[in-house]
């Protein structure tokens, strides 16, 4: 019989693979994007030291409003560029996490553009 590979293993196996060619640098780091049902989470990585420079997610107490629609996923980007402009950062690489550029993702990426990343 034929066992169905779970959509979350296919989402892992497909960002091992885009990690192998990406990463993060202190001149350019890592925008990581992680989504679940409920909620939406961003992340600015610097791979060479293994360190979070700064984050964003619908979790966080000072958000309000839905947390796990297109308009949530757009304040947190805008919210991530704020802090991420407040470090000093300009330019990072996007890292998708293995999820399709569609929807929430999407949407987070262009409101970090907005807000003023480049990537």
């Amino acid at each position: 019989m034929i066992k169905k590979q779970s959509t979350n293993e296919q989402r892992k196996k497909r960002h091992r693979r885009v990690r192998g060619k990406i990463s993060g640098t202190p001149q350019r780091p890592r925008l990581n994007v992680f989504r679940s049902k409920a909620h939406i989470y961003a992340q600015v990585i610097d791979d060479t030291q293994g360190v979070t420079l700064c984050a964003a997610s619908s979790v966080e107490k000072g958000f309000d409003g839905p947390t796990g629609n297109v308009e949530a996923a757009k304040k947190i980007g805008e919210a991530l560029a704020a802090r991420a402009k407040e470090k000093g950062i300009e330019e990072v690489v996007f890292d998708r996490g293995g999820y399709l550029y569609h929807g929430r993702v999407k949407a987070l990426a262009e409101g970090a553009r907005e807000a003023g990343l480049q990537f």
